[in-house]
């Protein structure tokens, strides 16, 4: 119950209450321990994490306070995958009339579709000085996005995990990358960009 509590808070300001994600993340910790296999050697925090985010974003695809419609839905992910792929191809975020060529859609609908993929924020919370509150990472949110992202690097065949530690943990170039896991800085290069949208993909 205390992983739970301790996972709540990444999603307060958002449009749904505390008691709801509460909720929600003891249907996913209820689920995770159904179906945890410690045969597998995985620790039960590290496979319950993403299970208990995964019913706390449930809420807001399926309950949340701010409607959007499905088309919408499905072009706000479409545009944030091609954003990146942009950005990876070519060094620099694309603009919004750019991508909306990229998507085929006018830069009004893809600026109204980027705009439905942010979380809301609570416009009832206030400080002391009248501010309003904007969400910010707190030290939990930070713990269970690396149980998560633990949980789904496990996941991955041994030469892709190999590949973005060697990386994103060992701080070896493409190049180092490439000789030590007998391929060639290209192979690498373009597998790392795959693993990376894989994994937003996983986690968000």
């Amino acid at each position: 119950m205390g992983l739970v509590r301790a996972l709540v808070p990444r999603f307060l300001g958002r449009g749904i209450e505390y008691d709801d994600l509460f909720q929600a993340g003891c249907v996913g910790l209820m689920k995770a321990a159904a179906h945890f296999d410690p045969d597998r050697g995985y620790q039960f925090s590290t496979y319950a994490v993403p299970v208990i985010l995964g019913e706390m974003r449930r809420l807001f695809r399926d309950g949340g306070t701010v409607k959007v419609s499905r088309g919408l839905r499905e072009l706000s992910l479409k545009a944030v995958r091609t954003a990146e792929r942009i950005a990876m191809e070519t060094g620099s975020e694309p603009t919004v009339s750019e991508l909306a060529a990229e998507l085929g859609v006018s830069p009004e609908k893809c600026a109204e579709a980027l705009n439905a993929g942010m979380p809301p924020v609570s416009l009832t919370r206030e400080e002391d000085d009248g501010e309003n509150d904007i969400p910010v990472a707190s030290h939990e949110e930070k713990i269970s996005d690396r149980l998560a992202l633990r949980q789904v690097m496990a996941a991955l065949p041994d030469d892709d995990r190999r590949l973005l530690q060697y990386r994103y943990y060992g701080n070896k170039t493409q190049v180092e990358t490439a000789k030590a896991l007998g391929i060639s800085q290209v192979q690498v290069s373009r597998r790392e960009k795959k693993l990376l949208l894989h994994l937003r993909s996983l986690l968000i």
